[in-house]
């Protein structure tokens, strides 16, 4: 029996394996996308809730997000299909020295990248969030290039785009084994048949691990549960997605950050006090009594705000939450594209972009050094500040 053989094969169809198909097809690579989810982005992409920054202080991250925010921003004008794209910023209100100075700290290195970001007063944090809490507010830091997609809207159109350029997908057909004979790959292996490819790049988010383990290869990667919600439909009244950097239950100082989407509805997203690892994704009982108190105590306007619906979702993390890209020295031909530690929608396309030169052209598209620094060789140990996660 004839094995198909393809120039790549891609183990994830997500936040980060869609937009790199759609990217290598754009090279005329003959690509094939395998996921043991039903559709497009049924993963963890559909537990985002569709934030975009480029405001952090990794730059790697930022140059990473640069890309992914032009991508967003200019899709309905470069493909005429809507991805509901909404350029309202991301605004970190500030109610403590603390945090005021860790974000006046690192503007300096966010405006050497020429981020449009700065710090600005109470007044105009009161004009970004209308009924925002007054007392004790000290100003905070306004990106107003950033915004919020539609996840599952933009991972159908990365889908389409690379289906229509002829990149195949084969859904609800997980992979059950790497091909590596050699010290090389040589394919894939699912419970319907085996598929050949000399580049296998694995993007299998919080399955990152087990993929890299058929390989010989232990990727400490490991999944963190997060929760988020979505209220009903309301009238528009702020436009940027607002993260509260405000000491949480039990002082812990837990960034919660939510916006309104294009309907109204607010979306929000939560890190549960202690840390839940694993694959289990039923909701934690803390999770909206701590988030209703913090969401009045922040904007007692919305007190009456009707939830419609909560959930899970898991973030792939890394030991010091900085993600990786690079190619495997031990096995030829097998790379990796994991561990985005719940930001996979932002730097999906930025990833996928900067990937598909480095497997095809043999060089990222983002500087060495910043590429580097994503190693899966570099010291894990060795804990980067990111005070913007």
């Amino acid at each position: 029996m004839r094995v198909p053989e393809y120039d790549a094969i891609i183990i994830g169809g997500g936040s980060v394996g869609l937009p790199m198909a759609y990217f290598m097809t754009l090279k005329k690579w003959k690509v094939l996308v395998l996921d043991g989810a039903p559709a497009p982005g049924q993963g963890q992409n559909k537990a985002a809730i569709g934030g975009v920054r480029a405001t952090h202080s990794d730059p790697a991250k930022i140059k990473l997000c640069l890309d992914g925010l032009k991508i967003f921003s200019t899709w309905h004008q470069e493909h005429g299909t809507d991805i509901e794209w909404l350029e309202g910023g991301y605004c970190f209100p500030v109610y403590r020295e603390k945090e005021e100075r860790i974000l006046k700290d690192i503007l300096p290195l966010q405006k050497s990248f020429e981020l449009d970001i700065d710090w600005v007063g109470p007044d105009r944090i009161r004009e970004l969030i209308p009924g925002i809490n007054e007392k004790g507010l000290r100003g905070g830091t306004f990106s107003p290039g950033d915004g919020q997609v539609s996840p599952l809207r933009a991972a159908t159109e990365f889908w389409r785009e690379g289906r229509d350029r002829g990149a195949e997908y084969r859904f609800n057909e997980p992979v059950t084994g790497l091909s590596v004979k050699g010290g090389r790959i040589r394919g894939v292996e699912t419970r319907l048949g085996r598929y050949s490819a000399d580049v296998v790049v694995n993007a299998a988010g919080a399955g990152a691990r087990e993929i890299g383990l058929m390989a010989g290869i232990d990727i400490p990667v490991v999944p963190e549960s997060h929760e988020g919600g979505i209220s009903a439909p309301m009238e528009r009244f702020f436009d940027a997605l607002i993260v509260d950097m405000r000491p949480g239950p039990e002082g812990k100082t837990d960034n919660f950050y939510f916006g309104q989407t294009v309907n109204g509805q607010v979306i929000f997203c939560y890190t549960p006090i202690k840390p839940v690892t694993g694959k289990n994704r039923s909701c934690t009982s803390e999770f909206m009594p701590v988030i209703a108190r913090r969401l009045i105590d922040l904007i007692p306007r919305l007190k009456n705000m009707l939830i419609r619906r909560v959930w899970r979702g898991l973030y792939p993390m890394t030991p010091d939450g900085i993600i990786i890209l690079d190619h495997v020295r031990e096995v030829e031909g097998f790379y990796l594209s994991v561990g985005m530690c719940g930001q996979g929608l932002m730097l999906g396309p930025g990833v996928g972009l900067t990937m598909a030169s480095f497997i095809i052209d043999g060089k990222p598209l983002i500087d060495k050094k910043a590429f580097d620094s994503l190693s899966f060789y570099r010291d894990f140990d060795s804990k980067r500040s990111e005070a913007l996660k």
